[in-house]
């Protein structure tokens, strides 16, 4: 695995298994002695003397492989890991399980994750709060059934894939305006592309963080296969208002998200799912799902809700020095994360703005993430009035 991942083959013997074998846990345990955070290593060596390890089919065995790659060849990832289909975690099932609840805290080991988004009549204006309006933004990480997630997705699945999706393009269209902007160069036997941008155009969406960039430049993606094919399957959809995007072919087949200005938190949410539900209304379109984690992602980090939610909000007294450090303490207890309003490792906003966001996406309900960012809201604002 990791660098011998191109000895194996269906075909290999049982000696040249428990030579990859031998190998590969030799590689994890040096190393755990330097990341011992390696989630990745630490749960493939226990991995490796189970029944269910010694079980695996070749073929299964060249899949694992794949899955933890990126935990071998980066040995500081705090993960490691990534689903290659959604049956991953099923096949794979004491790595992963072993995996995704030291990741997500869940130390009994036996939590589901369920799906809601119900709020009932609770009302989430800020405004009540003393904020007037606030930048909102949600995403969540979506793949289908019936297909690799993309780190096993080869060039025409990629194409396959986009071509699945622009009946449910159409549809959003019709609802939000917008065109579709794809970088596949072509669809081969299918021939042209009806939605294929410049390069030009294609800098100026990056430019404006409509688009993501290209992913070859993140080695932990690299060596998990999902920047592969480059820029075939990539590309995105823009409703008219600018506030609605649809990536396809990133990390997850699809990022779906949902930005806003205004008071009513529950506004962005209820727009997000209103759009979830018009991409899966679509005949032959089912988001993938697990009965133990939820909806599925590449990244166990993402598995359950998929979602990240955060709001941008102005407390220049608690910002006073010019750090988040108060912010940070505030909102820790809450299950929320602090950070610059450009994102991680980026600086707080000149005028005390930062972003703040649930660290939560698995064993938490929806609803729960909107209770959670309001609160945390209050929390701030309690402070802030002081």
């Amino acid at each position: 695995m990791g660098e011998t991942i191109s000895k194996i083959d269906h075909g290999m013997t049982q000696e040249t298994r428990d030579s990859i074998t031998a190998e590969t846990k030799t590689q994890c345990e040096t190393i755990l002695e330097k990341h011992p955070e390696n989630r990745c290593c630490k749960y493939l060596v226990e991995y490796i003397d189970t029944k269910e390890f010694k079980d695996l089919s070749n073929e299964d065995f060249a899949t694992l492989a794949k899955c933890v790659r990126t935990g071998i060849d980066n040995p500081d990832s705090g993960l490691g890991c990534y689903a290659m289909t959604p049956s991953d975690y099923t096949t794979f099932g004491f790595f992963f399980d072993k995996v995704i609840r030291d990741y997500h805290g869940d130390a009994s080991g036996e939590k589901k994750h369920i799906t809601d988004w119900d709020t009932g009549d609770v009302d989430y204006d800020v405004t009540k709060l003393g904020q007037d309006e606030l930048s909102m933004r949600v995403r969540v990480g979506r793949n289908l059934v019936g297909f690799n997630l993309p780190g096993a997705m080869e060039k025409d699945e990629r194409i396959t894939f986009e071509r699945k999706m622009l009946p449910s393009f159409d549809l959003l269209k019709e609802k939000y305006g917008g065109k579709v902007h794809s970088l596949t160069p072509d669809f081969g036997e299918l021939g042209a592309n009806p939605n294929l941008i410049t390069e030009d155009e294609y800098q100026q969406l990056v430019d404006a963080h409509v688009m993501f960039k290209d992913m070859a430049a993140d080695p932990y993606l690299n060596s998990a296969g999902i920047s592969n094919d480059w820029p075939y399957g990539r590309g995105c959809w823009q409703s008219d208002d600018k506030m609605l995007i649809i990536w396809f072919g990133e990390e997850d087949q699809l990022r779906i998200m949902c930005m806003k200005k205004g008071s009513d938190l529950l506004e962005v949410f209820s727009n997000l799912n209103e759009m979830l539900q018009t991409v899966e209304g679509i005949d032959g379109i089912d988001f993938a799902k697990d009965d133990n984690y939820g909806y599925v992602t590449s990244c166990p980090s993402n598995l359950g809700t998929g979602m990240r939610a955060s709001v941008h909000i102005k407390i220049p007294k608690l910002t006073a020095d010019g750090t988040d450090t108060k912010a940070k303490a505030v909102c820790k207890p809450l299950g929320l994360s602090v950070r610059g309003t450009g994102g991680e490792h980026t600086p707080i906003g000149a005028d005390g703005t930062v972003d703040i966001s649930p660290s939560a996406r698995l064993f938490i309900k929806e609803k729960e993430i909107i209770e959670k960012l309001f609160e945390g809201i209050k929390q701030l604002m309690n402070i802030e009035n002081l």
